[in-house]
């Protein structure tokens, strides 16, 4: 059976390179293993979700190379939770508590300074029918825990390896508030059924939930999924990463105009045994994935790299696969690839081209500080046509005639021709130029 994956973010904010990395993971060892891989809006909080931050979600993934195969919403899935509820009350999986959350604290503080865990008491159990009934007519409106087995609980992991959790030092989970709202816990678990989806590739954050939803699973009567829990990033001042404060956003890596595939390399790759190196596409890296790669240590993100890698990816580009961008800045036409073959190791982005299309296409005319070694230079430059081999053709005659050489000899050609002290390689320029243009910009300045 080809192996269903899922990526399940809360739409409650612009997501980062930690959930890229999980999303990237996902979305592309379904691709490798020909699977499906679901979008799903873990959106039933109702008070932090928002319909533009799913919007931008969908954006920002699409953006790295990721089209969902589906994608869902917990929001249109609350039927299903309720009916599900009903069952488990009826069959005794559940029960009501009614603390409060300052209750709980008070609770929680009490337990830490006794030196025992914070795990909850199950006073709620030894509640009667009369208690409750009491407890509503004060105006409580009770929560709903899942009793825990107590048991071991034991998964392979597919990067952990043997994994194992004792539900019994654990709390029982709540699975509705008392407001009515389902948590996550519960709707996960009905969702990964009702979906098919075999494999839960996440955060090693969640390991401690993974107990509770096997248990969880097992009271749905359904196999639980395959769980693997990888490493995470954190900012290079060692800071955890959050969709609230937007700090290392996938939105941000947009707005600065990075290469997505160097935002998917270093996502993907950070934190595994597998180097972060150029690759041609997604379909490459996807290759390259294994989970065996992970390491378990806790790893630093560093923006830096992904700037450095986008800078790589870009200047290694073929004219093909930059053609339609360079169109719509308006480079086009039979130059346009010689122009990219000549400027392309000189920009960080491919928004820079512009610059230099206009640069070097456009008539002009830059300041001269010795008009008389460059009436010289036009004296000496060559007759077209003009190709790679006549720059040397030419500052080989001006050597010769001035005695100048080095820096003395080029930077006033480089000024001249391209108004900047450094940039393209003169000799792919020069042919671009033609030699009435290079006359004009060799010539003094026109008086106004």
């Amino acid at each position: 059976m080809a192996p269903i994956f899922r990526f399940a973010p809360s739409p409650t904010g612009y997501i980062h390179i930690g959930n890229a990395r999980t999303a990237l993971w996902n979305a592309l060892l379904a691709r490798k293993a020909g699977g499906t891989f679901i979008l799903r809006f873990d959106d039933t909080d109702v008070e932090r979700s928002r319909a533009e931050y799913a919007e931008a979600i969908v954006e920002d993934l699409a953006w790295l190379g990721i089209v969902p195969d589906r994608i869902e919403r917990q929001s249109d899935r609350i039927a299903r939770y309720a009916a599900a509820l009903e069952d488990f009350k009826a069959r005794g999986l559940i029960y009501p508590a009614y603390e409060t959350a300052e209750e709980l604290d008070r609770k929680r503080k009490r337990q830490q300074a006794r030196g025992l865990p914070p795990v909850y008491d199950r006073a709620a159990l030894a509640l009667t029918a009369e208690d409750r009934a009491r407890l509503e007519a004060e105006g409580r409106a009770p929560h709903w825990r899942f009793k825990l087995s107590g048991k071991t609980v034991r998964w392979l992991d597919g990067v952990r390896g043997e994994c194992h959790i004792e539900t019994g030092s654990l709390s029982d989970p709540v699975l509705v508030r008392a407001d009515g709202t389902f948590l996550y816990t519960f709707a996960s678990v009905i969702d990964d059924i009702d979906m098919g989806v075999t494999d839960i590739l996440r955060g090693e954050d969640h390991v401690a939930n993974t107990a509770v939803q096997i248990e969880l699973f097992e009271g749905f009567g359904a196999v639980p999924p395959r769980f693997s829990h990888h490493n995470l990033i954190t900012s290079a001042t060692g800071e955890e990463m959050s969709k609230r404060t937007g700090a290392l956003s996938i939105r941000s890596f947009r707005a600065e105009g990075v290469d997505p595939l160097a935002v998917a390399l270093v996502a993907t790759l950070t934190g595994t045994a597998e180097p972060v190196q150029p690759l041609p596409d997604l379909a490459a890296l996807a290759e390259r994935l294994d989970l065996a790669k992970f390491s378990r240590a806790l790893t630093k993100f560093d923006p830096a790299e992904i700037r450095d890698l986008s800078k790589r990816l870009l200047h290694a580009r073929p004219f093909a696969a930059v053609a339609e961008k360079l169109a719509a800045f308006g480079i086009a036409g039979p130059q346009a690839e010689a122009f990219w073959l000549a400027i392309h190791g000189n920009v960080d982005r491919i928004e820079e081209a512009a610059e230099w299309w206009s640069l070097l296409m456009a008539p002009q005319h830059f300041p001269a500080e010795d008009p008389a070694f460059l009436a010289e230079a036009a004296a000496c430059l060559p007759e077209e046509p003009f190709d790679g081999e006549t720059w040397s053709r030419w500052v080989q005659a001006l050597q010769a005639k001035t005695g100048r050489k080095g820096k003395a000899l080029f930077m006033p050609l480089r000024l001249a021709l391209t108004g900047r002290d450094h940039g393209p390689e003169l000799r792919a320029v020069l042919p671009l130029l033609g030699r009435s243009a290079a006359l004009s910009r060799l010539a003094p300045a026109p008086r106004s």
